[in-house]
């Protein structure tokens, strides 16, 4: 029988003293019910009847800052706006002021470079299906470390598969909802495929995205093709990077096969993580010349300096 423990200070201590594996990759936090920025991570805890936690009822998005530069906030935050808006949900603050804590949060990490986590959930209330319960949103805020990849993958590119999973469809496509089952999967299949990314396709196998990142190719006539988005979250990352070719060289929105995929110059990912970076085996077979190609790196090189000149500076 489980003993019980109805001593407040005695719980603290043990709960405390749990086991929290990849605590050393927090840096910061903040919970709005707390009001107050943490940095020991051991206090860093949801409730369980948070409708996000046991209901999937919750928004995110992620964002990074490198070399003391915070990028792209306001698009991730204009995204972040849409998708919850979009489930009919509020933050417990006003949007300037979320940014504020964004930036606040972020400082107070003291570190040069790190990833940062924001989370608006429908709040605590119960473990029922009705929004009700809930009389006021959560939002959690949390800056962790970041791990790019290694610059070997921008000098030799990756390896991708095409994921057994199908695309999401509607609205789950164009939110970026906490609910990432699928993308846990596709990244699982990855792993088990001995590749690096899976790409996954619509249920009219057309290409739609990563597990965590969007894809464009560079095709035979040098063309940028970007899959339709319908079936695909529109990245930050990606709409940003095509600014570094547009008036130099054709971008269409258009469906693309897997069959465009093997006849492409170049195939590269794209996300908040890794910038640009390409993609030289799908499906183990070989694309172009498997070598990273001009248009990737070039669109590294923008987002890398984009950062520089327009991030902003945490140092206070």
């Amino acid at each position: 029988m489980l003993s019980i423990e109805k001593d407040q200070q005695a719980y603290m201590q043990r709960l405390l003293q749990a086991p929290r594996p990849g605590i050393d990759e927090v840096l910061a936090f903040y919970d709005h019910r707390v009001g107050v920025v943490g940095t020991d991570p051991r206090l860093m805890l949801l409730p369980l009847d948070d409708h996000m936690v046991h209901r999937g009822d919750g928004v995110f998005e992620t964002m990074k800052f490198v070399d003391g530069k915070l990028y792209q906030m306001e698009p991730h935050v204009e995204r972040l706006t849409f998708s919850a808006q979009s489930i009919f949900l509020e933050p417990p603050c006003t949007w300037d002021e979320l940014k504020t804590m964004i930036v606040d949060v972020s400082r107070a990490a003291s570190a040069q470079q790190g990833m940062v986590r924001v989370l608006l959930g429908r709040g605590p209330g119960g473990f029922g299906i009705d929004a009700r319960e809930c009389p006021r949103a959560s939002l959690y805020i949390v800056v962790y470390k970041l791990h790019p990849r290694p610059e070997e993958a921008y000098k030799k590119g990756v390896t991708a598969s095409r994921c057994s999973m199908p695309a999401k469809n509607g609205l789950m496509a164009k939110i970026k909802s906490v609910n990432y089952l699928p993308n846990v999967l596709m990244k699982r299949e990855a792993v088990e495929s001995g590749c690096d990314y899976s790409l996954c396709f619509d249920d009219q196998g057309f290409l739609a995205e990563g597990a965590v990142e969007n894809v464009c190719i560079v095709d035979d006539r040098g063309r940028v093709i970007v899959p339709e988005l319908s079936n695909a979250l529109t990245g930050t990352t990606l709409m940003r990077a095509l600014d570094a070719v547009t008036g130099d060289m054709p971008v269409l929105f258009r469906k693309v096969t897997e069959n465009d995929i093997y006849l492409a110059r170049e195939v590269i990912l794209l996300g908040t993580t890794i910038d640009a970076l390409s993609v030289v085996r799908f499906n183990k077979k070989p694309i172009h010349d498997v070598r990273p190609g001009p248009v990737s790196k070039r669109m590294r090189q923008f987002l890398i300096q984009d950062l520089r000149d327009n991030g902003i500076t945490l140092s206070s």
